[in-house]
């Protein structure tokens, strides 16, 4: 059974940095893509980025580029995404996912609160 553990989240002020990490057991990690996504309160679940299976591609969304790095460490079965730059907007909660985004096993999530 496929497990993921989102952490890193946390209270931090506009244009302060966090690292998320998600934690996959149960499931061959290095097979597989890995995505973020977050979901602002009120407002639906979007992509957010999404890292090839060993890494060498990735993508992200328009309004983090630049500002957000994803990586991963398939030793460990870990994916990283490194937030720099945060402001308000980003406050949400953040979630990874084995490959889509959208259908993939996605752990509990972990909060992004920025404040101003």
């Amino acid at each position: 059974q496929v497990q993921l553990v989102e952490s890193g989240g946390g209270l931090v002020q506009s244009g302060g940095s966090l690292r998320l990490s998600c934690e996959v057991s149960g499931h061959t990690f290095s097979n597989v893509a890995m995505s973020w996504s977050r979901q602002a309160p009120g407002k639906g679940r979007e992509w957010v980025s999404t890292i090839s299976r060993d890494g060498d591609d990735t993508y992200y969304v328009d309004f983090v580029k630049g500002r957000f790095t994803v990586s991963r460490d398939n030793a460990k079965k870990i994916a990283y995404l490194q937030m720099n730059s945060l402001n308000t907007d980003d406050t949400a909660v953040y979630y990874c996912s084995v490959a889509n985004w959208r259908t993939g096993v996605r752990g509990q999530g972990t909060q992004v609160t920025v404040s101003s």
